[in-house]
């Protein structure tokens, strides 16, 4: 649950920049969230990767 909540996080974090670069063209703030979202991505494999061995483990 802890990177979950991890993952939370960083979308509300970015949520700014996101606008940034959508609406008004920003291009430092979308460097800043192609990052987030490369962060993000980890995140979401190591999240699969622990559903995953604990979904085997309990069998």
């Amino acid at each position: 649950m802890e990177k979950f909540s991890k993952v939370k996080e960083a979308v509300a974090a970015i949520e700014a920049d996101v606008e940034k670069f959508y609406n008004a063209g920003n291009a430092a703030a979308g460097t800043r969230v192609r990052k987030a979202m490369q962060d993000l991505k980890v995140l979401a494999q190591e999240i699969r990767a622990e559903v995953t061995d604990k979904k085997n483990t309990d069998k």
